[in-house]
């Protein structure tokens, strides 16, 4: 792909999209990813089922293949794995994932399956505070099992409220974190993008407790939508324009927070990556958009990979995991949009074989249930 113009740099204007009344305009997003084969020719006509499948397994895939790189530098990756190439187990000496095994998912995917099994018993709908019970029992099970990888800040902090009594809508209003973010793509499974305030809607109950700020919910929002729209056949430049749309709303729910848009936050980090200069665009991904936890930085993140990968979901979670920094939610997020965009297909069958055996976490019936509720 051709660098793009000006226009894509931060502080410029975002590149156009294609829903009326946006304040992106009407142009399509696909002009700004490169040509290849479609969907279709890639991997043949998938049905809603498959896609689905393909999200749930893409999740898990780019979780495990980012559990041993997460909270390391991107210099530190090159330096103990060099190239990603699959499933690593963790360093003896690594801060949180010590002793995993390779192919193990982290609390991205366990807390996603907290997300669906709200949305499996509401039918569709989340109850915040039964949502919150379900994340306390889950850090309580963590921390029992001996797993340092628990809760983030703000949902530790919106949590400890739930248990010492606090009022729910006052629990998560400064939560701008990635942690709804993460565990968001079940939601994309149940509600399709043809009412994107009704996405939304649903996207704030699941923030509500942990993530009640506009940044945070923008970004849940974007990777909701991102999947949604892979489910009802979407590309990844759809999808990537529909989520930027579901930002843009998302950004102006919940409590307000010092920070940029997220949609414009991801329109930018699309444009800085060059298919041609794939080490470069790695390396400005790194740098200039960031990979840490902030919602601002690896939600933006994860769109660029998928712009660097349009055709390749399998290459976009490798090159997702060698990015350090919260790399396991970034190729979570990854992982998710591409499959829900490719399907199950574009995952070597392996992969899945290994996510569902190491981890003994049933996708399949997740896959079957959630999107029977998107009637």
């Amino acid at each position: 792909m051709q660098r793009v113009d000006a226009g894509l740099r931060l502080g410029a204007n975002p590149p156009a999209c294609s829903f009326v009344g946006s304040t992106y305009g009407k142009i399509s997003f696909e002009s700004f990813f490169p040509k290849g084969p479609t969907h279709a020719q890639s991997y043949g006509m998938s049905s809603a089922g498959d896609r689905a499948r393909g999200a749930l397994y893409g999740l898990a895939i780019g979780d495990a293949l980012g559990m041993p790189t997460q909270f390391m530098s991107f210099d530190e990756v090159v330096a103990r794995f060099g190239v990603i190439d699959g499933f690593r187990e963790a360093p003896a000496d690594h801060l949180i994932a010590a002793g995993l095994p390779a192919g193990s998912i982290t609390d991205d995917t366990e807390q996603a399956l907290l997300v669906a099994d709200a949305l499996l018993a509401g039918a569709g709908h989340i109850d915040s505070e039964d949502l919150a019970r379900h994340l306390v029992a889950w850090a309580e099970r963590a921390r029992e099992r001996g797993s340092l990888d628990l809760l983030g800040p703000s949902s530790s902090a919106a949590i400890a409220a739930v248990v010492a009594g606090g009022p729910l809508d006052e629990l998560s209003r400064f939560g701008a974190t990635n942690g709804a973010a993460m565990r968001i793509a079940p939601l994309g499974l149940v509600i399709s993008t043809d009412d994107l305030d009704a996405l939304v809607d649903l996207v704030v109950d699941a923030c509500q407790i942990t993530h009640n700020t506009g940044m945070a919910i923008a970004g849940a929002a974007a990777v909701a939508a991102a999947v949604s729209g892979g489910i009802g056949g979407a590309s990844v430049a759809e999808a990537t324009t529909v989520g930027i749309r579901a930002a843009e709303l998302g950004q102006r729910r919940g409590d307000w927070s010092p920070g940029p848009s997220i949609g414009r936050r991801i329109a930018w980090a699309v444009g800085l990556v060059d298919a041609d200069d794939h080490e470069r665009s790695v390396r400005d991904v790194v740098e200039l958009v960031g990979t840490s936890l902030a919602v601002q930085e690896s939600v933006p993140a994860a769109f660029a990979i998928l712009a660097l990968h349009p055709q390749d979901p399998w290459q976009a979670c490798l090159t997702a995991a060698s990015l350090g920094g919260d790399s396991d939610t970034i190729a979570a997020m990854t992982g998710a949009i591409a499959g829900a965009c490719h399907g199950i297909d574009s995952w070597p069958g392996d992969a899945v074989r290994t996510v569902a055996e190491i981890n003994n976490v049933d996708l399949e019936m997740y896959a079957e249930k959630l999107p029977a509720l998107r009637a």
